[in-house]
């Protein structure tokens, strides 16, 4: 048995909604009929307050604590995968992660992770929730992640991370010719009907993605975007959802198109780039112990430098012919 303590602090956006749902939102690492027991147990605090009816609402801003002993259901094998560590103090790790390598154990993927790589390097972070994960990328995403090595800066990070207080930029390559930056606004939620798919939903959760252009190739366009709010693929979606989907997506319809009379360089290149062109290339936060104000980079990976050394030699060779 282990001893854990979840804090987090209700949204605005949650206002008027029932307790148990709330916490299913803001603890969705535990199942909602397990948060509705921990409520009738008088395991959950809400502003320093017992509360035990699933149903009471909440207004925005509450403060939720809840201690627990829970057994662990799953233990997790620590396995010697090398992590690229560009940043480690007593509290935090910022790690660059490369592709085809999954964050979490899930169904498909049992070990060979993120969390397995911590178990080993950091024996101790298996007392952690989650080995220290605070938020996660695709697969096939590259770049920066911030990992808790104690309770204490995990609670921390995942409340900033819910006042929206951590800085999440990206380097991404899209589909299409665009002509402008801007806002993607759109809430999102599950695919109605395929499952392991997320989609823009009237009725999901707020999301919203900045852009702005960076440089403009034949039928592609290379952008930075900065994220307001987590959601899974919330990029990929956002992009989709806007015509623009990400080079080599193949979930969202970003699969790799030549342009015209293209080299057979780069079409050697796109036949290759078999992930979406996504880069997590810059985090900033606070730290959660000592609270000074950090920030990081990571380099694009290999794969992302040729892909762009690609299409501006296609667009070089080729800018005689472009209106635009």
């Amino acid at each position: 048995m282990a001893q854990i303590t979840l804090s987090a602090t209700v949204q605005p956006q949650q206002m008027g909604q029932r307790l148990d749902q709330t916490l299913a939102e803001l603890f969705p690492d535990y199942s909602r009929s397990r948060l509705k027991t921990w409520i009738e147990e008088d395991l959950v605090l809400v502003n320093g307050v017992v509360q035990n009816v699933p149903r009471t609402k909440v207004y925005g801003d509450e403060h939720i604590e809840i201690t627990v002993e829970i057994e662990d259901e799953t233990r997790f094998e620590p396995e010697a995968i090398p992590l690229n560590i560009v940043y480690e103090d007593e509290d935090i790790l910022v790690i660059n992660k490369p592709k085809d390598l999954v964050v979490h154990p899930g169904a498909g993927n049992p070990k060979g992770t993120v969390l397995n790589a911590l178990l080993y390097h950091y024996p101790q972070i298996a007392e952690v929730p989650r080995a220290g994960i605070v938020h996660r990328l695709d697969k096939d995403t590259t770049g920066l992640m911030v990992v808790a090595k104690t309770i204490p800066a995990q609670t921390q990070l995942v409340r900033d991370l819910q006042k929206r207080k951590i800085t999440r930029e990206y380097e991404a390559v899209a589909c299409g010719i665009m002509t402008k930056g801007g806002t993607v606004d759109e809430p999102m939620a599950r695919h109605p009907t395929k499952r392991t798919h997320m989609a823009v939903h009237p009725m999901g959760k707020p999301a919203v993605t900045h852009y702005r252009i960076m440089e403009r190739f034949r039928d592609y366009t290379r952008l930075r975007l900065r994220l307001e709010t987590g959601r899974t693929h919330q990029i990929r979606v956002h992009m989709a959802h806007i015509a623009h989907p990400l080079l080599g997506d193949q979930t969202y319809g970003g699969r790799p198109r030549p342009p015209k009379n293209a080299s057979e360089e780069l079409m050697e290149v796109l036949r290759n780039f078999k992930r979406q062109a996504l880069h997590a290339v810059m985090l900033r936060l606070q730290h959660p112990i000592s609270g000074e104000m950090m920030e990081w980079y990571a380099p694009l990976p290999d794969d992302f430098v040729e892909l762009v050394t690609a299409l501006k030699a296609d667009y070089v060779l080729h800018k005689d012919e472009l209106d635009y």
